[in-house]
């Protein structure tokens, strides 16, 4: 991704920019103990820095995280031996600087700012232990800590925001296209194929016979390939950063055909895979009631929509209706279809299912079922 690209060149110039910081201090500071090991120090600091330059930039993992904040950790410790063991009482800063962010900056745009501010606290911890209790030289020492975990936190939450909102982006541009794409496709087969299929049914519905069968057979793939054009890819959307999310309206689509309408909105009903996946199924055991109690003819409509954090998903047909109380005599009769197929998803997803049906005008199936919140 461009954007999480972007965040790794400004570490890189962050670590070179620090680096530079901490050889003038080197170079600026006359009461080093030993300064030679210091340059050393820095050398080795150098070489590291260009390291992780290069391994960011092509193969970013959790070792290799694990493996710098290590490293800082060994340069931080090694500035008692260099500037002498009286700086850090003093209040003398490590002879890494503001070098030590580095790790912590990488953890937070790798993994959020729950990581960068877990890197941020080790290191910190080791640069308080290193200055000793802030009593000679009060609120310096704090002051760098907390400055260290609160940019952990803070780059950490701004990398995933900016992340999720070009992984949004994205999914935008990829719906917009295969919208036009769709749009184009549909053109050439309304032109096309559908006018054929339209007039197959038409004269053959005027023959009669065996000619009405074609045409009725006719209608019927007109109808479903009506549904295929309009409805477009019915493949779940699934979110790049690993949340799971997929799209119930794709999922449902799947159950379109000549005799079943699905009606949804343009934009995704995005819900958590597993829940989206039951609420899908909920829906076809709806759907095969249809055809067991209502006959290969009868006619169903599905409508899903998404409201004050809950995704509603409505079934109706036009057969004979159910009458009162039949569904409770089914359920002792131990026929579990409708209690457990329907019921018993939506309920352990924490929604609620109704059911009204008048005899002789068809039956509605309505589930409901909480949304959680996007981040």
């Amino acid at each position: 991704m461009e954007i999480e690209r972007q965040f790794w060149r400004a570490i890189a110039v962050y670590r070179a920019a620090s680096l530079g910081h901490a050889a003038l201090l080197l170079a600026g500071a006359g009461g080093y103990a030993r300064p030679v090991l210091g340059w050393l120090v820095i050398g080795l600091m150098a070489l590291w820095t260009a390291v992780t330059t290069l391994a960011y930039a092509t193969a970013r993992s959790r070792p290799l995280l694990v493996a710098d904040v290590l490293v800082t950790l060994g340069f931080l410790l090694s500035s008692p031996y260099v500037q002498g063991s009286d700086a850090g009482p003093a209040g003398v800063m490590p002879i890494t600087g503001t070098w030590i962010g580095g790790p912590v900056l990488a953890w937070a745009v790798y993994a959020g700012r729950r990581a960068g501010a877990v890197a941020a606290l080790v290191l910190a911890a080791a640069d308080l232990w290193l200055r000793g209790a802030p009593g000679a030289n009060p609120g310096v020492p704090l002051n760098g800590a907390v400055l260290l975990v609160l940019a952990g936190v803070v780059v950490g939450h701004t990398a995933r925001l900016t992340k999720q909102a070009e992984e949004r982006l994205q999914r935008a541009a990829e719906m917009e296209a295969a919208g036009r794409e769709r749009d184009r496709l549909a053109r050439g087969i309304h032109d096309s194929v559908l006018q054929v299929l339209a007039l197959v049914r038409r004269r053959g519905l005027e023959l009669g016979g065996e000619a009405a069968e074609l045409g009725r057979l006719a209608g019927e793939q007109e109808a479903v390939l009506r549904e295929l054009v309009r409805a477009g890819p019915r493949e779940p959307q699934e979110h790049a950063d690993g949340a799971g999310l997929a799209d119930v309206s794709a999922l449902l689509r799947r159950y379109g055909s000549a005799s079943v309408t699905v009606s949804a909105p343009a934009t995704p009903l995005l819900l958590p895979s597993v829940r989206a996946r039951e609420v899908a199924a909920a829906v076809g055991a709806a759907l095969d009631n249809v055809r067991l109690h209502c006959g290969d003819g009868a006619r169903a409509w599905v409508f899903a929509e998404a409201d004050d954090g809950r995704v509603t998903v409505t079934v109706r047909d036009d057969g004979p209706g159910i009458p009162a109380g039949r569904l409770a005599e089914a359920e002792a009769e131990g026929r579990l279809g409708v209690a457990q197929s329907i019921r018993g998803r939506v309920a352990g997803l924490g929604g609620r299912v109704e059911f009204v049906s008048v005899p002789g005008q068809g039956t509605e199936v309505e589930m409901t079922i909480p949304a959680p919140a996007r981040p």
